[in-house]
């Protein structure tokens, strides 16, 4: 009696038996994601950064015009 030993490779294994159109619709799918991931890094930077700067530039252009100061300060 002899035992096997079966090594399996680590890593994305691919078949062979697959479809060109379902490739086809899983690279699109995969592309999609992978820019909707981009874009999204991208606007929570822009929202991080962009947010406090907003709000000065509002308060700076409202009707009763208030100083720096006054738009700074938590009173």
């Amino acid at each position: 009696m002899s035992s096997k030993v079966v090594l399996k490779a680590k890593g994305k294994s691919t078949k062979g038996s697959k479809a060109s159109s379902s490739s086809d619709d899983n690279s699109a799918s995969k592309l999609l994601k992978e820019w909707s991931t981009w874009t999204m890094k991208k606007a929570k930077v822009i929202t991080h950064y962009g947010f406090i700067p907003l709000i000065i530039i509002i308060g700076m252009n409202s009707d009763p015009k208030p100083s720096i100061y006054q738009l700074l300060s938590p009173v």
